[in-house]
């Protein structure tokens, strides 16, 4: 009889958040794979808990190494409990691979529910929360940040993402330059810590104060683009939504085509607007 791997939500910063399962299963598992060992050390001590079973890393360095190991511990009939450093393992933590190796060789998978960065982020914001879509860390290059924002420029649902304190700014003002400068958001930091921080404000005066420095683990959460009817799509902004297509791979026509289906609007007036800027760009 195959075992059972437990995905197990660990506190984001406050370990009183521990969800009160997580140290029946530290004690009860017969391997444990931590992203971290020493700070499951550090858990385990503040809950009082002494590990039953055996403790190996588990972090993207070699998620792809340990898998097959931890499969074959689950098909022996082990309890695999897998934890990350905070949060639910998976979300931007190792875990997927696992996971999936798991449901290929139908091995049973649960969970013991725990604090989420994403969900605790995006209701503290203030921002719509009635439908929302978690993008992540952005890529590291400008360029590739760039594309990548693009690519979600005119998403109505709220986005979620996670970033670096030493890159917020530079990310706060690429989405100010995408989004535009006045799309509301909220930067949260340090969620249930002591120095916790909730920063609201427009994208431009949120990148202006990342920009004299910010620490901590950082979650950004961005209101979605705006229901727009014709009558709000001046010229400029119909060439500025063909121009994020354009640069995200569509085709001059298929970018025209489709602004024109958002905006509600012949397309050629589309094609219009883009060719009068195109002569007062020249």
């Amino acid at each position: 009889m195959t075992g059972t791997l437990v995905l197990a939500g660990t506190p984001i910063g406050d370990v009183a958040d521990a969800p009160p399962r997580l140290s029946k299963e530290l004690a009860q598992a017969d391997v444990i794979a931590a992203e971290d060992t020493r700070r499951l050390r550090r858990l385990t001590q503040a809950l009082g808990v002494t590990p039953g079973g055996r403790v190996v890393s588990y972090f993207e360095g070699n998620e792809s190494a340990r898998t097959p190991e931890l499969v074959e511990a689950l098909r022996e009939g082990n309890r695999v409990l897998l934890v990350t450093d905070a949060g639910m393992p998976s979300v931007s933590d190792p875990g997927y691979r696992l996971v999936a190796a798991a449901v290929e060789h139908d091995i049973k998978v649960t969970a013991v529910p725990g604090p989420s960065a994403v969900l605790t982020a995006l209701a503290l914001s203030g921002l719509p929360v009635d439908r929302f879509c978690f993008e992540g860390f952005l890529p590291r290059k400008a360029g590739e940040r760039l594309s990548r924002l693009r690519e979600v420029a005119e998403e109505r649902r709220t986005l979620v993402y996670f970033e670096a304190p030493h890159r917020l700014d530079d990310t706060l003002a690429a989405m100010a330059e995408v989004f535009g400068a006045d799309r509301r958001a909220a930067v949260c930091r340090e969620l249930t810590k002591t120095y916790e921080e909730v920063k609201r404000g427009p994208l431009a005066d949120l990148a202006a104060w990342a920009a004299e420095g910010v620490r901590g683990e950082i979650t950004v959460v961005v209101e979605g683009a705006p229901e727009s009817g014709p009558e709000e799509l001046d010229a400029e902004e119909l060439v500025r939504r063909v121009r994020i297509r354009e640069e995200a791979g569509e085709r001059r026509k298929e970018a025209i085509a489709a602004v024109a289906v958002e905006a509600g609007l012949p397309k050629r007036v589309v094609f219009d607007a883009v060719v009068a800027s195109k002569r007062t760009a020249g």
